[in-house]
């Protein structure tokens, strides 16, 4: 069901390129309300919808028929945090977010794999872990840049999805308590995310019996203007057997990045062994 899912979010990203015809520097939709390709609990996406309104990044927003689906379009900009997120020393990869709901449904696959905890590391403004808390897991959102902590606080009225201001390389993971948690890292293996997800390993490593029951979700790219990793897994094959983990499922899914590319995001599921 899930795979299905993703398959039928493609379709509808595909349908949008080819009627949107606005300027805006970011695009996406979600459906209005539930559907045969959609069929996703009303209130779950009444959640999804109260993110996308409150949520600073996106300026305009209408009403659409795309394809079968009549969906609900959010235009944003998030120009001003892409250039603040870069500013940090210890920043791995700038901002740039996945869509609102490929962050359900990649959460929709964690719950499915067992999964009890989400930690949404360089979450930006935090919809992955958002997305998390909807499907009933407990979610956390760490991030380095400031002004997305402050936007992610804007939005934890609707839900909590506990927003840390911090660097996820030095971040206290113990204090969490986390049982069967799985880790999104936020960044292409090529632009950041290498660094980003050896730390955070290196910290889950170092807490007791923790890494054998930890998952890790990647975020990869079949995109030509980045250089393929040698073990492939979209970018993260060597991270992936370096650390003896191994890739157990994987779904592709819209981006902000992917929006005028052929190729979506795969999202490698990997886990040790």
């Amino acid at each position: 069901m899930i795979d299905q899912l993703g398959k039928n979010l493609v379709e509808l990203k595909k349908e949008f390129v080819r009627v949107y015809d606005g300027k805006s520097q970011i695009q996406e939709v979600i459906p209005k309300s539930k559907s045969e390709l959609f069929p996703i609990d009303e209130s779950h996406l009444e959640l999804l919808h109260e993110f996308a309104t409150k949520n600073p990044i996106y300026y305009n927003s209408f009403e659409k028929q795309i394809g079968s689906v009549n969906c609900i379009v959010y235009e944003g900009d998030i120009n001003k945090y892409w250039l603040n997120s870069i500013q940090h020393g210890s920043s791995k990869a700038p901002f740039s977010p996945t869509w609102i709901m490929s962050g359900y449904v990649g959460a929709l696959l964690a719950k499915e794999l067992g999964y009890s905890e989400v930690i949404d590391i360089g979450s930006g403004d935090g919809r992955i872990a958002f997305c998390s808390k909807i499907l009933g897991m407990e979610s956390y959102s760490i991030e380095i840049d400031n002004m997305l902590v402050d936007l992610q606080n804007i939005l934890t009225p609707i839900l909590d999805f506990h927003p840390y201001c911090s660097d996820a390389v030095a971040f206290d993971y113990l204090s969490l308590n986390l049982t069967r948690p799985i880790f999104f890292i936020g960044g292409l293996a090529q632009m950041g995310g290498i660094s980003l997800a050896s730390g955070v390993l290196k910290s889950i490593k170092s807490i007791s019996n923790l890494e054998k029951i930890t998952g890790w979700a990647f975020a990869g790219t079949l995109s030509q203007k980045y250089a393929p990793d040698p073990k492939n897994e979209a970018g993260w094959g060597t991270l992936i057997e370096d650390n003896h983990l191994k890739s157990i499922r994987s779904i592709s899914l819209p981006t902000a990045w992917t929006f005028h590319e052929i190729d979506e995001t795969p999202y490698i599921f990997a886990e040790s062994y």
